[in-house]
C-alpha cells in the first residue's frame, strides 16, 4: 500500500464574514464531516470562526484550537512579533499533520476567505505539498460589508484596490490617489490616519465605516463622523467609484 494513501485530508473552510447564514453548503458539509476541526483563537476564547460554524458541528468531533501568542499588542514589524508568530505557524502545522498522518481529515476553519488575509495560508503553504488540500471559497467580509450596507463599490472600468491601513500614510495616499474605489482592512489604531489619507485626497466624504459586518451587532456610519477611538478587529473602510451614478448621492449610504 502506498504510505501517502493512509495519510488524511487538510481543508481550509471559508465560513463567511460572520453571519451563520453566509456560510456555502460546500463549507457547511465539509465541517460537518471532519474528523478535527481547527481554529485560531486568542487565548480565552474560541474566536469567530468556531461561533459561527457551531450549529454545524458533529457531535465526537475533535477540536484543536490554534491559539495565537501575539495579537496587537505587538508592532508586526518588530521581532517580538515576527519571530514568535513564525513560530507559532510553524508548531501549529506540526500539529495539523500529526492529525493528518493518523489519516484524519482535518477542516481549518477561517472567517472570510481561507486565501485572502487568512490565518490558513500561513498552515497551507506549510503543508500543501505534503498532503491533499481541499480549499473551500468563503464569501470576504468585504463583499458582506458592501451588500450589508448596499452601497455600490465600482462599476464598469472603475478601478479597485484593497489596501491593509497598516501602510505608511504616505504609501496610503498614494495607493488611494490612483484608484477609483478602494477597501481599506485591518482599520484598528489606524484609523486616525486613514481618515487624513483620505482627505488628502478627497475621498473622506463618501467613505463609509463598517464594524462587524453582517453580523448580530454590525454597524456602520460615515467615516468622517465616526469618533478616534481604536476600531474592533472585524471592521473596514468602503471607498466608493463610480462617482457618475444616477441618484442625488454619489456619498456613502446613509
Amino acid at each position: 500500500m502506498n504510505p501517502e494513501s493512509t495519510k488524511g485530508k487538510l481543508i481550509g473552510v471559508g465560513t463567511g464574514p460572520g453571519d451563520p447564514e453566509l456560510m456555502t453548503l460546500k463549507a457547511v458539509r465539509a465541517i460537518n464531516e471532519a474528523d478535527v476541526l481547527a481554529f485560531f483563537c486568542k487565548k480565552g476564547s474560541s474566536g469567530n470562526g468556531r461561533t459561527i460554524v457551531d450549529a454545524h458541528i458533529r457531535p465526537g468531533t475533535i477540536e484543536l484550537p490554534l491559539v495565537y501568542p501575539v495579537t496587537v499588542e505587538t508592532h508586526k514589524d518588530e521581532a517580538d512579533y515576527k519571530t514568535p508568530i513564525n513560530d507559532f505557524f510553524d508548531r501549529s502545522a506540526e500539529e495539523v499533520a500529526a492529525y493528518l498522518n493518523a489519516g484524519k481529515t482535518v477542516a481549518v476553519l477561517s472567517e472570510g476567505d481561507p486565501l485572502f488575509y487568512g490565518s490558513y495560508m500561513h498552515l497551507h503553504v506549510r503543508l500543501k505539498d505534503r498532503y491533499e488540500v481541499d480549499v473551500i471559497a468563503g464569501v470576504t467580509a468585504m463583499s458582506g460589508c458592501w451588500s450589508m450596507t448596499g452601497l455600490p463599490l465600482v462599476q464598469g472600468d472603475d478601478i479597485l484596490s484593497v489596501l491593509p491601513g497598516t501602510l505608511s500614510e504616505e504609501k496610503l495616499i498614494e495607493r488611494l490617489a490612483d484608484t477609483d474605489g478602494a477597501v481599506i482592512m485591518k482599520v484598528g489604531r489606524n484609523l486616525p490616519k486613514i481618515r487624513r489619507a483620505l482627505a488628502a485626497v478627497g475621498k473622506l466624504s463618501g467613505a463609509l465605516y463598517v464594524e462587524r459586518g453582517t453580523m448580530a451587532n454590525g454597524a456602520s456610519e460615515r467615516l468622517e463622523t465616526r469618533d478616534e477611538s481604536p476600531a474592533p478587529y472585524f471592521s473596514l473602510v468602503l471607498v466608493p467609484g463610480w462617482t457618475n451614478r444616477p441618484g442625488p448621492d454619489h456619498g456613502a449610504a446613509e
